[in-house]
């Protein structure tokens, strides 16, 4: 697989590819990319002004729906427009935020890169055709899920500490979902991928000297948003492995795609178990698998 880029990506013709948070960075670059190839795109976005601009410079079949992971009940009503499509890439998120919580009372960066995704994933399951991808991050290495505070209602808050257990939720969840699929005998596959080190507009919202560091890092050693892109169009459009892992192949950092491994606490099965029964409760939202 080494050197894959978007010219070695099946021609998507035909295809409806759902990506959330789809108006700048690596969900940007994931959607010109796909729609390029061909693809039906739907642009899952909380800012919609912001979606038609980057629309306008998308080649071929775009839609833009509205969606904020961060309010369970725009959830609901973006999942209610979906009739079906084949690819679900669950990719919008937040970094390093200011302690803050979702409309449903949830720690805002829990609630909205993983405890929406989990819920959207679940209301359009029955609609998805072949693959669920989710995008985590090299940080999960230094995430820990903590069952009784997963909300941080009781712990000293950290913002990278609540960043880091979303991530490795959704990674834990990404591997849930595959043991679940394939005990159905379902041809879905979960998958998930990581940008590595990619300079987008995720930490816009951190602040200060926190700030000061993350852009000189983008300065200096991160790769394109194009680039941190290429392991979830390859785990969106390539033939991969059931609950694979994707990211860059020079130490997770930069480069092509290629297979990743992830943490043990990424593969705890008991703590996936508890997370997902806690998720569904949370949410209100039950999977069908």
């Amino acid at each position: 697989m080494g050197g894959w880029n978007t010219a070695d990506m099946p021609d998507q013709t035909g295809r409806i590819i759902i990506v959330t948070g789809a108006t700048s960075g690596l969900g940007e670059a994931t959607a010109r990319a796909l729609a390029g190839a061909g693809a039906q795109v739907i642009m899952a976005c909380r800012n919609e002004i912001k979606a038609q601009a980057a629309a306008r410079t998308m080649p071929g079949d775009v839609q833009i729906r509205q969606l904020d992971l961060a309010d369970l009940s725009s959830v609901r009503a973006f999942a209610d427009t979906v009739e079906r499509a084949d690819v679900l890439i669950n990719n919008a998120g937040v970094m390093a935020v200011p302690q803050r919580k979702t409309a449903d009372g949830f720690e805002l960066q829990i609630g909205t890169n993983y405890l929406g995704h989990f819920a959207l994933t679940g209301l359009l399951l029955d609609r998805i055709s072949e693959r669920v991808v989710n995008t985590s991050s090299i940080t999960h290495f230094i995430g820990r899920i903590d069952l009784e505070d997963l909300n941080w209602e009781r712990r000293a808050y950290s913002r990278f500490g609540a960043y880091a257990q979303s991530k490795l939720a959704l990674l834990l969840f990404t591997y849930e979902l595959q043991r679940r699929l394939a005990v159905t005998g379902s041809p879905k596959l979960s998958v998930a991928a990581h940008p590595g080190y990619a300079a987008t507009e995720i930490s816009s919202e951190t602040q200060n000297l926190l700030e000061q560091i993350v852009g000189l890092g983008n300065r200096l050693v991160a790769q394109s948003a194009e680039m941190g892109a290429l392991p979830t169009l390859y785990a969106a459009t390539a033939e991969v492995e059931p609950g694979g892992y994707y990211g860059p192949d020079w130490f997770n950092w930069r480069g092509h795609p290629t297979k990743v491994g992830s943490t043990a606490a990424s593969h705890d099965e008991k703590t996936a178990r508890q997370l997902w029964e806690l998720s569904e409760r949370l949410t209100g939202v039950e999977f069908r698998v």
